[in-house]
């Protein structure tokens, strides 16, 4: 845990080091001028990259590219086309978001961008580091619902006649096949777009995760259907059963809507988590009263005031930024910021801390610190920060994983061929649904999302009691913690 003095730190990067497997990643390319100080992205790993400091360059069309490590620098001379191709995620819809935001992934911090865009490692939409008080809803949070109201009826319509379709005595068993087809495939083709996408990614990139399992299974059930429709006579007789060959485009269909299901929920729970941070921005009032070299005041929004300007700030308003008092007295409330229920005398010289409410009397001060170098802004930064750090058990979480869905993929393998040589008849028809439910079962869906939500969870419910973690390896080592000891003003 930390004061709330101390700075945030800064998002991510690599300079000089190399993240496992970045160089298969690829990325939308950001280069920057030569001599810039400004951060820059790797074109090929997609880390944040300082140009002074790493001894990787390029130099591509007149611009200069900045690299993590000689192997991405590598990567990009082999072939600079593939890694600066439009990002096709970058023009989605997206809420929007302030000059300079700086765009992560929930579910791998270390990719950093200056723009939206999906993941290049787990291909989940990114998301601003920081939220905006004026930002809409989640654009990905709206796509899945659209996509699942559509997706739902389709596919309870496909179990339904997969279950009961034998109860209707006027359709005939390819009749329902193609039925079954016609039903099954705008929920897998379109609904599910998503999440095929996000499999081809961890095929691509060679990192299996859970939509690795959730592909495989979907596009295995799917695509032996379809090949079971259109062409019958390619399977054995083993396969058929009540006049056609068994389909399994219900299976298909209900796991995409159920994946769906799963991540609308998880986009309403970091949705909810962000409120924290929102809460904490919202402190801040929107305007603050300048007063002008000729005597005068305005009232201008909080981002034009300038460090040096001179500020009134009248009985029962709020301080607009970290300044120090000119002129007046006044008692001022510092309970956002301690904790400490009794306002705190104010005079001449003293310093005041944005967000913080003045009491009776008038105060002129002079703004000393403003925008993000202010007390309550380093606190968000704080708490975003603490929400993207992973914590020793989620770095785990991460190796198991991997190995984890490698270890069921042959599992279901295996599954595959047992049931297929020595199951019951029909076998291979058996095989196939065995080995597709080993796929969607065993998907380690907790595992990855489990202790990331966990630490975005406790840093914004601390966060809104006052506490504020410096990362989650700090939370974690909480949990050792057998005695709390209160120091206040009157120890």
């Amino acid at each position: 845990m930390t004061g709330v003095g101390g700075h945030a730190p800064e998002g991510k990067s690599c300079c000089g080091g190399h993240a496992p497997d970045a160089g298969r990643h690829q990325g939308h390319a950001v280069a920057s001028a030569p001599g810039t100080d400004a951060m820059a992205t790797d074109p090929v790993c997609g880390m944040r990259v300082d140009p002074s400091r790493t001894p990787h360059h390029a130099v591509h069309d007149g611009q200069t590219f900045h690299f993590c490590a000689a192997r991405c620098r590598e990567r990009f001379l082999a072939d600079p086309a593939r890694y600066l191709q439009a990002d096709p995620a970058a023009a989605a819809p997206q809420p929007p978001a302030p000059p300079g935001t700086l765009y992560t992934c929930p579910m791998d911090p270390e990719i950093v961008r200056d723009g939206p865009g999906t993941c290049p490692i787990c291909g989940m939409a990114l998301e601003p580091m920081l939220p905006s008080l004026d930002e809409g809803e989640n654009p990905e949070l709206a796509d899945f619902r659209r996509r699942f109201l559509v997706a739902l009826p389709l596919a309870a319509a496909t179990m339904l006649l997969a279950m009961g379709g034998h109860l209707l005595h006027g359709l005939s068993p390819a009749s329902r096949t193609w039925l079954e087809l016609v039903l099954a495939t705008p929920v897998v083709l379109w609904a599910g777009w998503p999440f095929l996408q996000r499999w081809a990614t961890s095929i691509a990139t060679r990192r299996p995760n859970m939509w690795t399992l959730i592909g495989t299974g979907v596009l295995a059930a799917y695509g032996y259907s379809v090949v079971a429709t259109l062409a019958p006579g390619l399977f054995p007789a083993s396969f058929h059963e009540h006049g056609r060959v068994g389909v399994y485009y219900e299976a298909a269909a209900v796991i995409v809507a159920l994946t769906l299901l799963g991540q609308l929920l998880e986009l309403k729970a970091r949705s909810r988590t962000s409120s924290a941070i929102r809460a904490l921005l919202e402190l801040a009032p929107a305007h603050a009263r300048r007063l002008r070299g000729d005597g005068g005041e305005e009232d201008v929004p909080l981002a034009q005031v300038q460090v040096g300007d001179r500020l009134r700030v009248r009985p029962g308003e709020k301080v607009p930024v970290d300044g120090e008092v000119l002129e007046g007295r006044s008692h001022v409330d510092e309970s956002m910021l301690t904790g400490e229920p009794m306002p705190v005398a104010k005079a001449a010289g003293d310093a005041v801390v944005g967000a913080t409410l003045n009491g009776n009397g008038a105060l002129v001060i002079r703004a000393t610190r403003v925008g993000e170098q202010t007390v309550l802004a380093r606190i968000v930064q704080l708490v975003a920060q603490a929400q993207r750090s992973r914590a020793p058990m989620q770095r785990l979480a991460d190796r198991v994983a991997r190995w984890f869905v490698l270890g069921v993929m042959a599992v279901a393998v295996l599954t595959f061929v047992l049931w297929g040589l020595f199951g019951p008849s029909p076998s291979w028809t058996h095989a196939v649904l065995n080995a597709v439910s080993v796929l969607i079962i065993a998907c380690p869906c907790a595992l990855g999302l489990a202790t990331p939500m966990s630490v975005m969870v406790a840093t914004g419910r601390a966060a809104q009691a006052g506490v504020l973690f410096r990362d989650a390896e700090a939370l974690e080592r909480l949990r050792r913690v057998d005695t709390v000891v209160r120091v206040g003003r009157d120890s």
